[in-house]
């Protein structure tokens, strides 16, 4: 999976030609408890991840809920799946919804991870969200910059 390098600058909304809308923020890792799903120390091995952030920026969610599968195929290199639940606001709209993440770790411990709204999983005034996003985590940043961009319907008169 490769990435481009994101503006970690700005958390501004900027419309685009296609009725889109890309929004940039930070998010800060809460807490993080893993436990190791196979022998510990040894390669190959697979573990599963709780993790609760919170977003600012152009997502403005406290306490989100992520549960990832982690596979190391080194003691520092490997891969993870996970879904992650988010409550709060988007564009000025209040709602829930999930999305897909996956990712590797790099030799370095640097995290790139892509993401997108699972379909049907937005409610309330983000029901019919859909989007894609990424990150760049460096190894022990705890505040991380993110990029998303989304389309969402009009909402009704």
């Amino acid at each position: 999976m490769t990435t481009t390098p994101m503006n970690a600058n700005t958390d501004t909304d900027t419309a685009t030609d296609t009725g889109s809308t890309t929004v940039t923020g930070h998010f800060t890792y809460a807490s993080w408890d893993e436990t190791c799903a196979t022998d510990a120390g040894t390669s190959p091995r697979i573990s599963h991840a709780s993790v609760v952030n919170t977003f600012t920026g152009g997502i403005e969610a406290v306490d989100t809920r992520c549960e990832y599968i982690c596979t190391y195929v080194t003691e520092t290199t490997g891969c993870f799946n996970g879904m992650e639940f988010f409550s709060g606001r988007l564009g000025g709209r209040e709602g829930r919804f999930v999305v897909e993440e996956r990712g590797h770790f790099g030799a370095d411990g640097t995290v790139h991870c892509a993401f997108e709204v699972v379909p049907g999983s937005g409610t309330d005034a983000l029901a019919g969200l859909t989007g894609k996003g990424r990150f760049v985590a460096p190894h022990g940043e705890k505040s991380v910059p993110y990029t998303f961009t989304y389309t969402l319907p009009d909402l009704p008169a």
